[in-house]
């Protein structure tokens, strides 16, 4: 009997490029005659025809099911519910708008399969075509995050990654709310071989991802992987209680050599304003934290299925 491979695909407005995607998979599929296919599309509540469409695969290919959410609850959470349909010995997990280029299946499964790896994922080795603002931002989220967190961080990973049934079932057993699953993908671990490649443009419909977005993403990312902005807070705290000490100090001994207390007014207020503004940085670190914590402890679903085949 055959291995099966399942495709794991997060749709959200994507109706332009499923056809497109799906005439391309089916050529590796049928270069890569010795696996048995399964396409699991995911819905995450798409407003144009992108279910419709779907559908319409799944009435032509058995091979093809798919799942549609009650409303959109974003890419983490169809990234989950896929993995979790799928029944393959090995799950592939990657985009419809082809930017993850198909012609690497053959050689994650060859890596995979004579190798020894567990998992082949994927790096962009550049960001052509990507606004330069974007770029910038990113090495610093993965430069940063690489230097506050435990967890290793890849520069330019991409979800686009073939990996053995263990590991899947390893990334199911994480089933926090709050997901980052290129943190996730990293902490569960196992033998992981990296593929290069340029960065390929989206060949239909626009991207869902606008740069505030992914900074918001990307604070998804640090408070999930790493506890040092709780620590910063409490050191900002103690430099500020040595400086206040200081400060005390020194107008101590000034009024009592000059007898001079009111001048100076202006700086006091700036030192006022810069310790206030230390401060609510520092409640808001806390209060991120805490936010997240109190959705981990409501226990809600990551998803709700409207429908599947």
């Amino acid at each position: 009997m055959s291995e099966k491979l399942s495709v794991v695909i997060p749709c959200y407005n994507e109706q332009d490029a499923i056809p497109i995607f799906y005439e391309e998979i089916i050529k590796v599929a049928i270069d890569l005659k010795e696996l048995e296919w399964e396409f699991v599309f995911v819905n995450d509540g798409s407003k144009d025809n992108t279910l419709a469409i779907m559908k319409k695969l799944r009435d032509k290919d058995e091979r093809v099911h798919f799942i549609s959410f009650s409303r959109n609850f974003g890419k983490e959470a169809a990234i989950y519910a896929g993995l979790k349909k799928a029944i393959g010995d090995y799950v592939l997990l990657m985009d419809v708008d082809l930017q993850d280029p198909p012609f690497l299946i053959a050689q994650m499964y060859h890596a995979i399969t004579s190798e020894g790896y567990d998992c082949v994922a994927t790096r962009r080795v550049t960001r052509e075509g990507e606004p330069f603002i974007r770029s910038i931002f990113a090495k610093c989220f993965y430069y940063l995050i690489n230097n506050i967190s435990k967890t290793e961080f890849v520069d330019g990973a991409r979800d686009f990654r073939m990996m053995k049934r263990q590991m899947v079932n390893a990334i199911l057993e994480l089933t926090e709310y709050n997901r980052f699953s290129k943190g996730i993908f990293s902490w569960v671990g196992f033998h992981v071989k990296w593929l290069e490649y340029v960065n390929v443009q989206r060949v239909a419909g626009e991207t869902k991802w606008s740069f505030w977005k992914l900074l918001i993403y990307s604070f998804e990312g640090i408070v999930a992987f790493s506890t040092t902005p709780l620590a910063l807070a409490s050191i900002f705290g103690l430099i500020f209680c040595f400086i206040s000490l200081l400060l005390i100090i020194l107008i101590v001994i000034r009024t009592l050599i000059w007898g001079d207390p009111t001048t100076g007014w202006p700086s006091l207020v700036c030192i006022f304003c810069l310790i206030g503004g230390v401060q609510m940085f520092c409640t808001g670190i806390l209060g991120q934290y805490l936010a997240k914590t109190y959705l981990e402890t409501k226990k809600r679903p990551i998803f709700i299925v409207k429908e599947e085949a």
